[in-house]
């Protein structure tokens, strides 16, 4: 059997959280060990599946370019899922990191990705912060590292080739905060891949983009048995219709000119106060 699927942005990342929460290592972490999720906005659809907990939003890209949130809400933005229950790992994650064991898992979402694979995540303060500063702990503690990002995350260039490109300190102007890449290693995990999870399909990708909320959309062509496309209709129906997974008090985002900034130098809407450097 064959079936034509859309999925928006926001739907294909609640295909990839449900396609995530299938993988084994993912439910035996669930059972008997350890998950830290970095938080993002598919991380938090995937904490959103696994504990009904959505994450707190940090740095986004909106209309306006790369925003931080206007508040810090007191919610987590990660979490660390300890046999099914979650909490805040707090401000030590160096220590977090070292106390998990060899089949835990960690979960990273991803700005870039490419087609062989690769994958960055956008830093925009020195030195990134308190999740980021423990990525390449977590790269290279631990073998069960997965990577989540739905395609419209999908580059032309390949990442290894854009992190000096990006390098932060050589933007001189910037639509919101300057951003640097940091490569990221693990199993990458697009909706392609989640659908995949689910049933015993063959997913191609035919199309992208689309107009009245579609914008960013991805268009496949699904194969298989009847049951099991018939299963993945069943679930994409399920999540037709879905919205941003976050905080919702972390949506609204930094109101330069407003307000002073004194971390985003380079950004173009920021007022500068007369006792600030620039």
């Amino acid at each position: 059997m064959r079936a034509q699927i859309t999925l928006t942005v926001n739907e294909a990342k609640r295909i990839i959280a449900k396609g995530v929460c299938r993988m084994p290592e993912v439910r035996a972490a669930m059972e008997s060990g350890k998950i830290f999720l970095k938080g993002g906005s598919t991380t938090s659809a995937v904490c959103e599946e696994l504990t009904g907990r959505p994450l707190r939003m940090s740095g986004r890209i909106t209309p306006l370019g790369a925003k931080a949130p206007k508040n810090f809400s007191l919610e987590y933005h990660c979490a660390l899922i300890d046999k099914g229950e979650a909490s805040d790992p707090g401000d030590d994650l160096e220590v977090m990191v070292a106390r998990m064991k060899r089949d835990d898992v960690a979960v990273i979402g991803a700005n870039a990705i490419d087609s062989e694979g690769g994958a960055a995540i956008m830093h925009g303060a020195p030195p990134p912060g308190n999740p980021g500063r423990i990525i390449s702990g977590l790269i290279c503690e631990l073998a069960n590292v997965i990577i989540v990002a739905s395609l419209e995350k999908l580059v032309p260039t390949p990442v290894s080739k854009l992190v000096a490109k990006a390098a932060r300190r050589h933007v001189d102007v910037s639509m919101g905060m300057a951003v640097g890449l940091s490569p990221l290693a693990g199993r990458l995990i697009t909706e392609v891949e989640a659908l995949s999870l689910l049933a015993n399909i063959e997913c191609t990708v035919i199309g992208r983009g689309g107009i009245s909320g579609a914008e960013g959309s991805t268009t496949m062509i699904v194969d298989g048995a009847e049951d099991q496309v018939k299963t993945v209709m069943k679930i994409v129906q399920s999540v037709k219709g879905a919205k941003l997974s976050c905080v919702s008090e972390s949506i609204e985002e930094c109101q330069a000119p407003n307000a002073i900034c004194k971390l985003h130098k380079t950004c173009i809407y920021r007022v500068v106060a007369p006792d600030i450097e620039n």
